[in-house]
């Protein structure tokens, strides 16, 4: 089966986007291409973020076209996996820009340092860092037996 998917972009859903793109920038280093506002009430009909090579997309509530924030819907069962240089580092950003952390740094036997923290705006993120390389085979082997690094 041919693949029609070139690459594939987060597009949330937050209530107040622009105070939203203030934290993505001061929490992740995100960096704004541009944003669209509706004349006719001042919403965020549609913005852009980068993320490091990532392109995330952003807009506000628009209830009567389905779009809806974690919050008003309860949730979200989607956890955001972010490459970083320094778990640590990501951590203390994210929570003085004002995330709340939902499991502090850890290192896992899959050979990563992971943590996770929630946005304001009701979005989960794993911030993760390469500590070691870990084959499939070790990973699936460590997980068996319960061991750590």
């Amino acid at each position: 089966m041919p693949s029609f998917a070139r690459k594939v972009s987060a597009y949330f859903i937050v209530e107040d986007a622009v105070r939203a793109i203030d934290f993505y920038k001061q929490a992740f280093g995100a960096t704004e291409i541009f944003r669209m506002t509706d004349p006719s009430d001042g919403r965020i009909g549609h913005a852009e973020l980068r993320f490091g090579e990532t392109l995330m997309m952003l807009a506000d509530e628009y209830p009567d076209f389905g779009a809806l924030s974690p919050d008003t819907i309860g949730g979200s069962p989607v956890t955001f996996h972010v490459d970083t240089d320094s778990t640590d580092a990501a951590v203390a950003q994210a929570l003085s820009a004002g995330a709340t952390l939902l499991r502090p740094a850890t290192d896992q036997s899959f050979g990563e340092r992971v943590a996770q923290v929630i946005d304001p705006y009701g979005h989960r993120w794993m911030l993760s860092q390469t500590i070691e390389q870990v084959t499939p085979a070790e990973m699936q082997r460590r997980w068996d037996e319960g061991t750590s690094v």
